[in-house]
């Protein structure tokens, strides 16, 4: 029996934008997973072919993206710079429900596909990697062979010594490699990386017809030992943070005056968008404060009311924007509002799925069920705007086994 169920995400992700004000714009596309690259790159089944309704529809809603940013850029903005050879992104299931995108390091450069991670602040790479992942089953069952980083590959590499200003009081030296070493630990389970710190380039280019290269100087690591899910179930070919910490990509670029301190991230419904350093956003974009910690910054936001269906419920809450995340993860009294709210609207019988399944609310559908009605689900931000939760359920095949 060909038949299925569906579960309730109350570990959502918001399409929205992080936003500060500034000045520089550099920047890169989400694509998602319709270009040519994005294909050739992870060999991915089941994408819109070129020239498909599909295809024109995505690039449509591209364009569309692309001209309300630029008609917000005035006459005296700098041109804005996307990732040289391959700006698209694509949010990939099999690969932890997060983001990547296509970026290219060094000289001669190497093409890299990384995780956008708001929840941590280091860009790293597997670099002469005693641990990490060297290559990638596509869901064609097909093997990708992945890029591995080397300083002494590329000339423009060079090791940060224990004494530089970058490496810091938080870091330790390195003996055996004379260089700081760093040490990132996440929240997966035995989920870390450790290695090196380089500078290196990240090559960018203008966002226009010219098409002009700019190399930017940044900080990142070297990967020498990757643990946990990133062998196997997320970001094993990368990551790049996109915290506030002064390593992150977004500050350094600041720091060098080529961009402002600021970017801009959104996830489209299709996973169309765009994501900018140093962008100002357009008239029409929804926007809410971040509650700023000294001692650790993070992307912190509150949340005034939540409403399901047509049920409005006032309950304050904050939260961490992580894009790094696949879920997000809420606490009583905001879990059960969602949660009891969205099960008294759905019609379809409760589901106990197996128990490596985590979603506590999921649902049956018949043997030859393809559609299925469910509530919205919006989110009411502190100032006031309101941001749609573009997929608050999931359908899983109940003869498919679940990664």
């Amino acid at each position: 029996m060909d038949s299925k169920y569906i579960c309730l995400l109350i570990l959502v992700g918001l399409s929205s934008a992080l936003r500060s004000e500034g000045f520089g714009t550099f920047g890169f596309d989400i694509h998602h997973r319709y270009s040519d690259s994005v294909k050739d790159f992870l060999n991915l089944d089941g994408l819109p072919e070129k020239g498909s309704l599909d295809y024109y529809a995505a690039m449509a809603h591209r364009d569309q993206l692309i001209k309300a940013r630029r008609l917000a850029v005035t006459p005296a903005s700098p041109t804005p710079l996307s990732f040289i050879g391959g700006n698209e992104t694509s949010r990939i299931s099999s690969l932890g429900f997060l983001h990547y995108a296509i970026v290219t390091v060094g000289t001669p450069p190497l093409t890299f596909i990384v995780a956008l991670d708001t929840g941590s602040d280091l860009f790293w790479l597997p670099c002469d990697c005693t641990s990490c992942a060297r290559s990638l089953n596509t869901t064609s069952g097909k093997t990708l062979e992945l890029k591995i980083y080397s300083p002494s590959n590329s000339s423009t590499g060079m090791p940060v010594p224990c004494n530089s200003t970058t490496c810091g009081q938080r870091r330790r030296c390195s003996i055996r490699y004379n260089a700081c070493a760093y040490q990132e630990v996440y929240l997966s389970s035995n989920t870390s990386s450790t290695g090196i710190l380089v500078d290196d380039v990240l090559h960018l280019a203008t966002d226009d017809s010219q098409e002009k290269v700019v190399d930017a100087p940044i900080t990142l690591g070297c990967g020498i030992v990757q643990t946990g899910d990133f062998l196997d179930a997320a970001a094993p070919n990368g990551l790049f943070g996109l915290g506030m910490d002064s390593v992150s990509v977004p500050s350094t670029l600041a720091s060098k005056g080529l961009a402002a301190n600021s970017f801009s991230m959104c996830f489209g419904p299709d996973g169309v968008g765009r994501m900018v350093f140093g962008d100002k956003g357009t008239p029409a974009q929804k926007t809410t404060p971040f509650n700023l910690k000294q001692s650790h910054p993070t992307y912190n936001i509150s949340v005034t009311q939540i409403i399901v269906g047509e049920n409005a419920t006032n309950v304050e809450f904050s939260a961490i924007f992580d894009s790094g995340t696949s879920f997000t993860y809420l606490n009583d009294p905001a879990y059960s509002v969602i949660a009891e709210g969205f099960n008294s609207q759905v019609s379809e019988p409760r589901y106990q799925p197996e128990t490596r399944i985590i979603f506590d609310y999921c649902y049956a559908l018949g043997a030859n069920q393809n559609s299925f009605e469910y509530p919205n689900l919006n989110l009411t931000m502190k100032g006031g705007d309101q941001f749609y939760v573009n997929a608050p359920v999931i359908v899983i095949p109940r003869q498919v086994r679940f990664y």
